[in-house]
């Protein structure tokens, strides 16, 4: 029996190598699907940490404790409570302690905590020396600005108004060296509502008034048990954890959950597509391999038939049919499980862990023997209906009809199998089921249909043409019709066709979505995370680096404004808003290094005046005190520290306040009390500041917007502040009047709805400092960069002259223009600015082709080539078992007087018919399919959905897919017909 197979299959070596190829094919595929989704799946859940913020990689276990003057004892033990109860292991936790302060700042009460952190020192930029001493603190460079306050000064700290205070030292201004690093990621250290707190050493906390802080032990998980390698339940461990800490009034801040969901969603994303992909090439190689199996069995119907003239069995000739199989299903099997981990190695990497090595081996050994079961059942079925043939139809060298009603049959199965799968696609369950499959179903339907119509219109249209004398169109319609398994074929190349335009217009699809989210989310080709004081010294370093205003822009960002020097937006972006830059008329700047201001006070209670400038180069504040007032006219002089440089400092408010205490607290004016300022003029250079026609034009001033405003008149050159005695009434008294540098209300873009609290309320936001400011729509987008559906765009030179001081809360950007290089870069490092991270949207686009759904479809293209290669191997196999059979019907025909040329154009137009119809309808297939089956793009697995989904099958997609499935199936069908036209023209040679 071997020698027997084994001489069949020496004798048939085109036919084996038909089903060699077909095999190894459908293995690499198969055998790739397990080592691709393990080595993207540790790819995507890396990608997904190190894309999360730093907070949802950390736990934090907090506790308010009374550490009764020994702080050290007290991080001891939660440090020792927190290791015996949250098994992580991980090194270097991070302990630290905070407690909500108050300090004084401008005449009212702001918040500051005081803190201690492990290793504070190494984590920041100090101008000044690291704070190792009780009493000693650094604060930060915002913060100094802010209290007026540097390197050598005292801060008094209350933790109430009426308490005891603490005074510390300053001996440092502090700047964060990775704002968005682990180190900085508990919200404990950061400002919330008020100044960012004064870190000091852990001595400090034995101070009476220190003693019941709340304490922190922060871990930073590692990236191995966050991607659960290995099977870890991060999820799991950690829930335990808390309910064992919270035995001991311990509580755990755990924001690791987003992050774990969204690693979940990878993995069955990624799981599930791979299944999919991989399922839909194994059904398309077994019906390949069946096809080449019916083809190929031409030319063992006389083996068959002399087997069963010499009296074998049944079960002889059915071993002796599948050994020939077996030997080039077993080869392709071998040739392609090295070959399909190869293709996985080059699309996703290696697999990480050796469990993970362990399972995909077995997984793709499974596929590999899937492939070779079902070849096998499929041939044996083949063959099964051969052998079942009496000896005269074994015989017999014309084929049997087009099929019968078992075809008929499962066509009809398939067809209600494909309107089942359309349903569940368009009903409330598009990701399950059939629905998953449904546009190559779709696909399918459309193929067998219009196979049935092409078999049709062969057998007319032949006849009819050969009858009228157009024997090319004739001869090539009858060529299709008689071909057995013609129809097939067709299918065949129609499902692939579409499933290789659909997987190849998802693949493009999902590569124009990642980049559309990455410069949307980004907002510039080019993004700088900046380190500078504030807005003013971030928008002039800008300038100054880029004079032309063509490469860099600043920009801050928080979580409802995003604030860009719009007179730059269009250059670096290309974006074009319909919002104007601030042109109102600005005040002359202080550029004396003393001030003089005539005014008249009234009022019984002592009052004091002050006068807050703000440097225009750096942003320092600067607070001129004109002293208690008498009562009557009065000139008053002060100096001015640190505005004789240019460009000088600019005048941002008026207040009037109470004189201040001993401890340089001040509370709002008494009622009664009034100040009119008649004249500002400076000195060193002399110059007047605020003349009559500026002090007495209301468009200059405004009061302040919360509370109980004080009341403003500007007339007869004078501007006249008072406190109204109904402000005795209100809880909120203000103590300032503005100066106007830019209009209000300030206009702004809005992207989506309008605010809800905008609806019973004036629109404003509260994003500029204490006081809502109030805004003014003058554009709407459905879509802000960086912002997403929600928030506003507005002006940063707009926003910084009415935060002044104020220096809100936001990251500070540089957005960079795509011909932007390091040059510019380099500029905005000489220009003070400290670049704390760099990121691009090519960059972000990489990331996310991390993730699953890039994951999914690059697999998919993989398993849509592969198809594509089984039509083109089917359709070489059908030429070739065909080729001796049509070469001697055309030799026939030209002995009859057929022409040479006709002869060999219907050579040719044969195969081409058959791939073209099949091409056209493949590609029709897939455009139909498509939006009948509602198939979309998926979504990111992180949940971003600000802007829709390309469409997952454009024009583009579909004139490229038919571009490339022309040139492999025409070459194929070329080099199979190609020893057919040979022989032809031999013979005319030799005849």
């Amino acid at each position: 029996m071997f020698a027997l197979i084994w001489g069949a299959v020496r004798t048939r070596t085109a036919q084996v190598l038909t089903v060699l190829a077909l095999t190894t094919i459908a293995t690499a595929v198969a055998a790739a699907g397990p080592w691709f989704g393990y080595a993207s799946i540790t790819r995507a859940s890396a990608a997904n940490v190190a894309d999360a913020p730093a907070e949802q990689r950390i736990v934090s276990v907090r506790q308010i404790a009374d550490t009764r003057g020994d702080p050290q004892a007290a991080l001891d033990q939660l440090a020792s409570a927190v290791r015996g109860r949250l098994p992580l292991a991980p090194p270097d936790p991070i302990t630290g302690a905070v407690l909500p302060l108050t300090v004084n700042l401008g005449g009212e009460t702001a918040t500051m905590a005081i803190a201690t952190r492990d290793d504070f020192c190494g984590h920041v930029r100090l101008a000044g020396r690291c704070p190792d001493q009780p009493s000693q603190v650094a604060v930060s460079d915002a913060s100094a600005q802010q209290l007026g306050l540097d390197a050598g000064d005292t801060l008094v700290m209350r933790a109430t108004p009426s308490s005891e205070p603490i005074t510390v030292e300053i001996v440092a201004r502090y700047t964060l060296t990775d704002p968005s690093g682990v180190y900085w990621s508990n919200p404990l250290f950061e400002a919330e509502s008020g100044l960012e707190p004064a870190f000091t050493p852990l001595a400090t906390f034995q101070a009476r008034q220190l003693w019941e802080p709340t304490l922190s032990y922060d871990l930073q998980v590692p990236d191995t048990l966050i991607r659960g390698d290995g099977g870890y339940r991060l999820g799991a461990v950690l829930r335990d954890a808390d309910a064992r800490l919270a035995v001991d009034d311990l509580r755990l801040v755990n924001l690791t959950g987003p992050l774990l969901d969204t690693i979940a969603r990878n993995r069955a994303e990624i799981r599930l597509g791979v299944a999919v992909a991989m399922a839909q090439i194994l059904v398309l190689a077994w019906f390949a391999i069946g096809l080449a199996g019916r083809y190929t069995g031409r030319d063992r119907r006389g083996d068959a038939a002399l087997l069963k003239l010499r009296g074998s069995t049944r079960g002889g000739m059915l071993r002796l049919a599948w050994g020939q199989h077996l030997v080039p299903l077993s080869a392709g099997a071998v040739l392609g499980l090295p070959l399909g981990w190869l293709l996985a190695r080059l699309l996703a990497g290696p697999v990480g862990t050796a469990a993970d090595r362990e399972a995909a081996l077995l997984l793709s050994l499974a596929a590999a023997g899937a492939v070779l079961a079902g070849g096998l059942l499929v041939l044996a079925a083949v063959e099964g209906l051969v052998l079942r043939l009496p000896v005269v139809a074994l015989l017999r060298q014309t084929g049997a009809g087009r099929g019968d009603w078992r075809a008929g049959l499962a066509d009809l199965l398939l067809l209600a199998v494909a309107v089942a799968a359309v349903y569940q696609a368009r009903s409330s369950a598009p990701d399950s089921g059939l629905a998953l499959v449904a546009p190559a179903l779709v696909a399918l339907a459309v193929a067998l249909l219009l196979a049935r119509l092409l078999g049709r219109v062969a057998d007319r249209g032949g006849g009819a043409a050969v009858r009228t004398g157009r024997l090319r169109l004739g001869l090539t319609a009858v060529q299709v019709s008689r071909q057995p398994g013609s129809d097939r074929v067709f299918a065949l190349l129609v499902v692939a066709v579409a499933l290789f335009a659909t997987t190849l217009g998802a693949w493009r699809a999902d590569g124009t979505a990642r980049e559309e989210r990455s410069e949307s989310s980004l907002g510039a080709a080019r993004v700088l995370g900046v380190e500078t004081a504030n807005r003013t010294s971030l928008q002039r370093a800008v300038r100054q680096a880029d004079p032309g205003g063509t490469k860099a822009m600043a920009a801050v960002v928080d979580p409802t404004l995003l604030a860009v020097d719009t007179s730059r937006l269009a250059a670096v972006t290309g974006l074009r808003l319909p919002i104007p830059a601030a042109t109102a008329d600005p005040l002359p700047r202080v550029t004396g290094g003393r001030v003089t201001a005539r005014l008249r006070y009234d009022g019984v209670a002592p009052s004091a005046l002050a006068l807050v400038l703000q440097n225009d180069a750096t942003g320092a504040p600067v607070t001129v005190s004109f002293g208690t007032l008498a009562r009557g006219e009065q000139t008053r002089s002060a100096p001015v520290p640190g505005c004789t440089a240019e460009p000088g400092c600019r005048v941002v408010r008026w207040q009037l306040t109470t004189p201040p205490d001993a401890n340089g607290r001040s509370s709002p004016a008494a009622p009664g009390s009034a100040v009119t300022v008649r004249g500002l003029t400076q000195t060193g250079p002399d110059a007047v500041v605020l003349d009559a026609a500026r002090l007495g034009d209301i468009a200059h001033w405004r009061p302040g917007t919360a509370g109980a405003a004080l009341d403003i008149a500007a007339r007869d050159g004078a501007l006249r502040l008072a406190v109204d005695d109904n402000n005795a009434e209100l809880p909120s008294v203000g103590v300032q009047v503005y100066a106007v540098d830019t209009p209000l209300p300030l206009p702004v873009v809005l992207a989506g709805p309008t605010p809800q609290q905008w609806q019973l309320a004036e629109p404003s936001i509260t994003t500029l400092g204490g006081s809502p400011v109030p805004v003014r729509v003058v554009g709407t987008v459905p879509v802000l960069p960086v912002l997403g559906r929600a928030g506003v765009l507005a002006d940063l030179e707009a926003t910084r002259l009415i935060a002044a001081d104020a220096n809100p809360a936001g990251r500070f950007q540089v957005w960079l223009a795509p011909g932007a290089g390091e040059g510019t870069v380099d500029a905005l490092r000489r220009a003070g600015l400290v670049i704390s991270s760099d990121d691009s949207a090519g960059r972000r686009a990489d990331r996310l082709g991390e993730q699953a759904p890039a994951a999914v479809a690059r697999f998919a293209l993989l398993a849509g080539g592969a198809a594509l290669l089984l039509a083109a191997a089917t359709v070489a196999v059908a030429g070739a078992v065909d080729r001796r059979t049509r070469l001697d019907q055309l030799r026939a025909l030209r002995v009859q007087g057929l022409a040479d040329r006709v002869a060999v154009v219907t050579a040719y137009a044969g195969p081409a018919v058959l791939i073209g119809a099949g091409l056209v309808t493949g590609l029709i297939a897939a455009a139909v399919a498509v939006p009948l089956a509602r198939a979309a793009l998926p979504g990111f697995t992180d949940g971003w959905d600000v802007l829709p989904p390309p469409y997952p099958l454009g024009v583009a997609s579909l004139a490229l897919a038919g571009l490339l499935a022309l040139a492999v199936l025409g070459l194929t069908a070329w080099l199979s017909v190609l020893p057919l036209v040979r022989g032809l023209r031999f013979r005319e040679l030799g005849r």
